[in-house]
């Protein structure tokens, strides 16, 4: 089911996939870490109006996939989940800042998903008359 949202008269449909990864690949995000990593993502992305269509925590791996609005860029998006979920895991689970140095690994993966496909909107814009 597609959903749009309003904001300031713009209409938006605005989805990413993100893929994050532990400092090293580390298998760390299982039992009482990954319950909670839960409940942290699901709590930020309330606070940044986010809708998490689906969410999957693997022990190496985070995958997301959310509705965004389009005052946020991919890379606060990401900053801002990864930041916050940072500093709860590091203060609640004394074994994650033990031996790593952050949770988190520097990258990730970004995705934008969209209603049609790139050809389509290439053909609609080749076919618009220019004035």
């Amino acid at each position: 089911m597609e959903r749009y949202a309003r904001n300031a008269g713009a209409v938006f449909s605005l989805k990413l996939h993100l893929v994050w990864c532990p400092k090293y690949r580390r298998g760390v995000l299982v039992g009482p870490v990954e319950l909670r990593l839960k409940e942290l993502l699901y709590q930020k992305a309330a606070e940044l109006e986010m809708t998490i269509h689906i969410l999957k925590v693997m022990p190496d791996r985070v995958h997301i996939f959310v509705e965004f609005d389009p005052r946020w860029g991919v890379a606060e998006i990401v900053n801002r989940i990864k930041g916050y979920t940072s500093r709860v895991l590091r203060k609640e689970f004394a074994s994650l800042t033990t031996w790593l140095p952050t949770p988190w690994s520097r990258s990730y993966f970004a995705a934008t998903v969209g209603a049609v496909s790139e050809k389509t909107i290439q053909k609609y814009i080749e076919q618009q008359k220019g004035k």
